[in-house]
C-alpha cells in the first residue's frame, strides 16, 4: 500500500506561503501524486475552500484520496493539460492558484513494476497512464539509432548519446532489450561512470520523459493558464531538471511581456540545505511562479 512509501512534499511551505492567497479559494494540483501537497495546502485553508486534484495514474489517485481523506479535495484521472474542460464540468470559478509539480511520485519510482528505476529489476514500462501508449521497452527496441540518440541528448544531456544508442541496437538485435536490468547492464558495459550520479540515470530519465511526452505538455502548460487562473491568482512550477526549468522560464518571460502576467520570482526557489538532507530527492527541484495581473 501507499503508506509503505516514504512521501515527502518538496518546497511544500514555501509554495504554500506563496500561492495560499485566498484562504476560501479554489485551487489545482495538477499533479497529484499521493496528495502530500495538497495535504498540506488543505491544512491552511479554510472549510470553504477546494481543490482539484488531477493525475494520469489511477493508482496515485487512489492513495491520494485515501491519505488526504478531505471532502475539500475533488480528484480526477486526467492530464493537467484538461484542467479547463474538468473546471467547466465542475462548474468552478476560474482558479485562485495551480501548482504543476513536474516530478514522479516516490511510489512510482519505488515501484519495480512501473519500470522507472534501474535500482530494482522490473518490466522497462515508465508510463505514467499504464493503460495506454508505448513503453520504454517499446522505444528502445523498434526505433532506429538516430531517434534514440535524439531522445538521450535532448531529454537526458547525455554527452555519449550516439554510444548508447548505437549500442542498445546491436544488442537488440540478439535479444530484445525487456527489463530496467537489462537496460542498466547495458549502459554501465558502455558508458563509464564519473562522480556520484549512476550512469544510467540520464538515459532513463530521457526514456520516461519520451514515454510520457512530458516536455511537450509542459510546453503546453503555461499557455492554459489564461483559462484557469483568475485576476489575482497564481501558478506555481516545480522542476527537476535543466530542459523542462528552461521551457518554464523561457514562456514566463514571454508572458510578462504582454503586461497581462507578473513573476512573484525572479530568480529560481531551491530547496534549503536542510530539506535537501532530509529529503535527497529534492537537491534537483527548482521553483517559479508566476501572477495573474489582468
Amino acid at each position: 500500500m501507499a503508506e509503505t512509501w516514504q512521501h515527502i512534499p518538496i518546497l511544500a511551505e514555501e509554495i504554500a506561503d506563496l500561492l495560499l492567497q485566498n484562504k476560501s479559494g479554489y485551487y489545482l494540483d495538477g499533479t497529484l501524486g499521493l496528495g502530500g501537497h495538497t495535504k498540506i495546502f488543505l491544512s491552511k485553508l479554510d472549510s470553504n475552500a477546494k481543490i482539484l486534484g488531477l493525475d494520469k495514474d489511477s493508482q496515485a489517485i487512489k492513495f491520494a484520496i485515501n491519505k488526504v481523506a478531505d471532502k475539500r479535495l475533488i480528484a480526477r484521472q486526467a492530464s493537467y493539460l484538461e484542467a479547463a474542460t474538468i473546471l467547466k464540468e465542475l462548474n468552478w470559478p476560474l482558479l485562485d492558484g495551480a501548482l504543476f509539480d513536474l516530478g514522479l511520485s516516490s511510489y512510482q519510482l519505488d515501484d519495480a513494476s512501473r519500470g522507472f528505476s534501474f535500482l530494482k529489476s522490473g518490466p522497462l514500462d515508465m508510463r505514467f497512464d499504464n493503460t495506454k501508449g508505448a513503453t520504454a521497452a517499446d522505444l528502445v527496441n523498434t526505433l532506429p539509432a538516430d531517434k534514440l540518440e535524439y531522445i538521450f541528448k535532448t531529454y537526458g544531456e547525455e554527452h555519449n548519446s550516439k554510444k548508447i544508442a548505437l549500442a542498445i541496437c546491436q544488442a537488440r538485435r540478439e535479444s530484445p532489450i525487456k527489463t530496467t536490468t537489462d537496460l542498466k547492464n547495458l549502459v554501465e558495459k558502455y558508458i563509464p561512470r564519473f562522480g556520484k550520479t549512476h550512469q544510467a540515470t540520464r538515459i532513463f530519465q530521457a526514456l520516461r520523459i519520451a514515454v510520457n511526452e512530458e516536455l511537450e505538455a509542459v510546453a503546453k502548460a503555461p499557455k492554459i493558464l489564461e483559462n484557469i487562473i483568475k485576476p489575482g491568482g497564481r501558478a506555481a512550477f516545480l522542476t527537476f531538471h535543466s530542459t523542462e526549468d528552461r521551457i518554464i522560464k523561457q514562456t514566463f518571460k514571454e508572458m510578462e511581456n504582454t503586461g497581462y502576467w507578473r513573476l512573484v520570482n525572479k530568480k529560481l526557489i531551491k530547496p534549503s540545505f536542510e530539506e535537501i538532507k532530509n529529503n535527497s530527492r529534492s537537491r534537483s527541484a527548482g521553483l517559479r511562479i508566476i501572477e495573474r495581473v489582468l
